[in-house]
């Protein structure tokens, strides 16, 4: 999905979501466009219409900070959509944009990835999976290398299960890939990932449409695993130094917590697998998976 007027396109999303009320205009007479229009905006950041109006259809692609930073208050832009808004317009960020290539995870990286006792795993700013450890993928199969986090958050009705609070999710997804871009919108892996997707899903079209942007940061995400049940577990991203945009991505329990108690169930089921081996008969009540039944 090729954006070629990113700007005009942000700017259009962001005022259909300001209400009039929000912006402290009178709501009076019948309004044929969601939001604002654009001559409100114009008339509230202190420029002329014609202006705006030439800035949303790309016509002028190199605003002063004073006007954008007006605009950025008339749309109630927070600090991650006023950074996105900024690489929109950059002349440098134009000229030259970030164009991640293809990488590999470095050896270090690999084996701290295998030295961890938690779920964890490697992606890229596509949320690629480019590495995984075994408990990684006993907690998703979808966290397998090769798989896209995306991909399987809006097409695989089994990893959808496993997320209660699924729409959530897939929000953050969405506005985390386009904080990622950035500008970078004619990158191919972005336009194959972006077209595949709109295509196939109609929630990530409404989505991208929105144009939410929200930077990475660790959050806690419940899951409900077929073989332990309900858990949350704390995710946390980590940059990877040396590399483009790679991060190390773990999920950890509370200390002491019952989802410790199930992240370690799963975990030394997957042991016994690996192995070969099973416990004694009457030890533990098991469920048909293997996996041993767990007290809620």
């Amino acid at each position: 999905m090729s954006e070629t007027n990113a700007l005009g396109a942000f700017l259009r999303a962001r005022r259909e979501l300001v209400t009039p009320e929000q912006a402290g205009i009178p709501d009076v007479g019948v309004r044929r466009v969601p939001g604002l229009r654009r001559e409100e905006v114009a008339m509230l950041a202190g420029i002329s219409a014609d202006y705006y109006l030439r800035l949303e259809r790309g016509r002028n692609r190199n605003p002063s900070l004073q006007v954008i930073e007006s605009i950025a208050r008339v749309l109630q832009l927070d600090e991650d959509h006023f950074a996105h808004l900024l690489t929109l317009v950059s002349e440098v960020s134009r000229k030259h944009p970030r164009r991640a290539r293809r990488e590999t995870p470095p050896p270090g990286a690999l084996k701290l990835l295998d030295a961890l006792t938690q779920p964890a795993f490697i992606e890229d700013r596509y949320f690629d999976i480019l590495a995984s450890n075994d408990l990684a993928r006993a907690l998703s199969p979808g966290l397998a290398a090769g798989g896209n986090q995306l991909r399987d958050l809006f097409l695989n009705p089994a990893e959808q299960a496993l997320h209660p609070e699924w729409e959530n999710v897939t929000e953050c997804f969405v506005a985390n890939l386009r904080q990622a871009i950035g500008n970078d919108i004619d990158d191919p892996r972005f336009i194959e990932l972006t077209g595949e997707l709109s295509l196939a899903s109609p929630r990530f079209r409404r989505l991208w449409a929105r144009h939410e942007v929200r930077g990475q940061r660790g959050t806690p995400i419940r899951i409900n695993h077929p073989q332990v049940g309900e858990l949350t577990l704390n995710r946390e991203r980590l940059s990877i130094g040396g590399t483009d945009a790679l991060m190390l991505v773990v999920f950890h329990p509370d200390a002491g917590s019952a989802d410790a108690e199930k992240l370690a169930l799963l975990a030394s089921a997957g042991q016994a697998v690996r192995s070969g081996s099973a416990p004694s008969p009457g030890r533990s009540r098991r469920d048909p998976s293997g996996v041993p039944a767990v007290r809620h």
